[in-house]
């Protein structure tokens, strides 16, 4: 089958490797009809070099159409058509029990102390084959695939894979209160999904912040208030956001940006330095004192009211980053984070992805691309090249 590959930073590409296929009577195969390219791919394609080999296939954002399945599943068959959430759980664990999936501890990758394997994603995250690829073997057949109608089209339905429960949760754990306000620093596909879930929850006020004029156009069409970063010196965007809602700052911010954050020039030259060192050294760096561009998180910290919530969903990698704790500690601040629950949201979101489409799936996807345009799909989003938001790949 064809499959996206890295090879090296910077350096992903079509190949031939082999068909999955079963290896616990449990496992199904799908063969995949589309497959999204998400904002922590680019950590793949930039810092996360030592912890992937080559060879590794990429993507956790799939959905498509069972082709085999193992002689213990019941609940999916042949023909049916399924999301594969990005994070691996069993469903049957204590610690999924508690809607908790990310955690997962038949699927934790004990060598990194980590939650649960996702697809896709690295030695930290169990090294599993990803999505973007003609096939893709999904474990836990009976308790991980989303079954989904067979129609209208994949566009309606794949973002149950992450963008959804991600954007979901960030604003479940904002704790916008009901004609509250909240500032979404990022608008990219999650702090997009992020505006329009918080609008559709009952923010009275949204604020879309970001540096990519076709971002903020695109939130600003759906109600949102928008803010170019590009046209504010210093704490002139901290008075801006606070001129917004009472003087205060708003009643939560969601970070959606992580690591990817512009600015902090040292922690850029840190983590671009890791990419020159043997993996193995590099690897060790980034788990022991590595350090992320913290810019979003600190605005964040800036932004929000006292007694105010600020809720993380842009993945960081830093085990050594600052943080301002007195400031914390003295505006109040609470905060929340961590990889989206996938299957705990779905029964919330599952009955707005209807014809009405109040969060705008449908038309969410600004890229529509055969897999063979992956390498140059990546490069465009890292670049935030040809408006380019949300790309979807249909292998």
């Amino acid at each position: 089958m064809k499959a996206l590959v890295w090879h090296d930073r910077g350096d992903v590409r079509v190949d031939t490797v082999p068909d999955p296929s079963i290896r616990d009577q449990t496992d199904v195969i799908i063969k995949v009809t589309t497959s999204g390219l998400c904002g922590s791919d680019l950590h793949l394609y930039e810092v996360l070099g030592p912890f992937l080999d080559a060879g590794d296939i990429l993507g956790h954002e799939p959905m498509g159409i069972v082709q085999e399945v193992g002689s213990e599943v019941r609940n999916v068959r042949p023909g049916d058509r399924v999301v594969v959430p990005f994070n691996i759980s069993c469903g049957t664990c204590f610690m999924c029990k508690q809607g908790l999936q990310s955690q997962c501890e038949t699927t934790q990758v004990h060598e990194y102390g980590s939650g649960a394997s996702l697809f896709g994603y690295t030695k930290l995250y169990g090294q599993v084959p990803g999505g973007q690829a003609e096939y893709l073997r999904v474990p836990f057949g009976n308790t991980l695939p989303i079954a989904v109608p067979p129609e209208p089209q994949d566009d309606r339905f794949v973002y149950l894979s992450d963008v959804l429960p991600t954007a979901w949760q960030a604003v479940e754990y904002a704790a916008i209160p009901p004609g509250g306000s909240v500032a979404v620093l990022g608008l990219g596909p999650i702090g997009d999904m992020s505006t329009r879930i918080a609008a559709h929850r009952g923010a009275g006020k949204v604020i879309g912040i970001d540096l990519v004029p076709e971002r903020l156009d695109r939130v600003g069409a759906r109600g949102a208030h928008t803010l170019n970063l590009e046209e504010y010196d210093g704490d002139a965007i901290v008075e801006a956001v606070r001129d917004l809602t009472g003087g205060r700052g708003p009643d939560s911010v969601i970070d959606a940006v992580g690591m990817e954050a512009h600015g902090t020039t040292a922690a850029k030259a840190a983590q671009q330095l890791t990419t020159l060192l043997p993996d193995r050294l590099a690897a060790r760096i980034m788990r022991r004192v590595g350090v992320d561009r913290l810019s979003a998180l600190h605005l964040a910290i800036s932004l929000v009211r006292r007694g105010g919530t600020i809720s993380v969903s842009g993945v960081y990698g830093g085990m050594t980053d600052p943080l301002p704790l007195l400031t914390m500690f003295d505006k109040q601040i609470q905060l929340r984070m961590g990889q989206a629950n996938v299957w705990r949201w779905v029964d919330d979101i599952l009955p707005l992805l209807t014809d009405a489409d109040p969060l705008g799936v449908d038309t969410f996807a600004t890229h529509h691309l055969p897999l063979d345009r992956a390498p140059d799909a990546y490069a465009m989003f890292q670049k935030k090249q040809d408006g380019a938001v949300k790309v979807l790949f249909n292998p």
